[in-house]
């Protein structure tokens, strides 16, 4: 009687893992060791840090790191922290004349203007600069009928969902209201993206330094802050000293004992210089006169 004999286990073929399967599971292993022994960032402060280390070994440029930084900075901010105050806002009368109100964007220079009437609180629309023009081939129609719809946010708006809402409704302006929903400033699509890119060079920038002073309509000049001392001196004829600072920006904050914001106007060697538009701590525009003597004040 024959003995039974011994059945060998069936062979069970194994799954073919593709080389590159298993090179991204060493590497995933790998990275959490790697993670496990020196954890990441806990904070936004150490993740600059690290951006930081990243550029001093180059691993990516500079510019890459300052927009990076904007990024993770614009994460934690509001409408609050960027807006133009209510007291530097630049806002058009809707019941003042067509002159009054063409001189006023041309002396600004802005692109949009909220539209109040009767109180500032009472913003009724934004006015485009451009549509101006229309008036211009037909004087019958109306300021009104040119108004877009202004849009509201509060100031405890994080900038993250504003600037995908302005992406959104392809809109550029945002009036900002406090708790109490009063005007409390207004911010741009511009505020938004210089918190990240730094600042946006406008079509008044030059980068060669020249034409850095315009000539307005009502005779005064647009002066750019970084223009030549110089320069400012031979338009308008006066003796302001080029000893210790090269810009008429520089000599204003000095004289002034700080950089004035938007709106303020600062008396210096027998100018006038109004702030027409100061971004990142720094005068960006002047509106410059000559200013009153006290002769002419008292007669006024």
């Amino acid at each position: 009687m024959s003995e039974p004999s011994h059945s060998r286990p069936a062979k069970v073929d194994k799954p073919n893992v593709s080389p590159l399967l298993k090179e991204r599971d060493r590497r995933s292993l790998f990275d959490r060791v790697v993670e496990f022994l020196s954890p990441g960032p806990d904070s936004t402060d150490e993740l600059i840090e690290t951006l930081a280390e990243a550029e001093h070994r180059e691993v990516i440029e500079p510019e890459s790191r300052v927009m990076l930084e904007g990024v993770i900075r614009m994460a934690g901010m509001t409408a609050g922290d960027v807006m133009v105050a209510v007291k530097r806002m630049d806002l058009v009368d809707i019941d003042a004349p067509y002159e009054e109100i063409l001189a006023q964007v041309i002396d600004t220079g802005h692109s949009r203007f909220p539209v109040f009437e009767g109180s500032r609180d009472n913003i009724i629309g934004i006015l485009l600069a451009k549509d101006l023009l229309k008036l211009q081939r037909a004087p019958e129609l109306n300021i009104r009928t040119l108004l877009r719809a202004p849009e509201f946010v509060p100031e405890s708006k994080g900038l993250n969902e504003l600037l995908r809402e302005f992406r959104s409704n392809r809109s550029h302006l945002a009036i900002v209201i406090d708790e109490f929903g009063k005007t409390a400033g207004l911010l741009t699509i511009e505020d938004v993206l210089e918190e990240i890119v730094g600042e946006i060079e406008d079509e008044f920038d030059e980068d060669d330094g020249q034409s850095s002073i315009f000539t307005l309509a009502d005779g005064s000049q647009r002066v750019a802050g970084d223009a030549l001392i110089e320069d400012v001196n031979e338009i308008f004829g006066t003796q302001l000293p080029t000893e210790d600072f090269d810009t008429i920006g520089g000599l204003v904050a000095h004289e002034h004992g700080r950089v004035p914001p938007r709106g303020e106007s600062v008396d210096v060697g027998g100018l006038r210089f109004t702030v027409m538009l100061a971004r990142g701590g720094a005068v960006r525009w002047f509106k410059v006169v000559k200013a009153p003597q006290p002769d002419d004040s008292a007669e006024s």
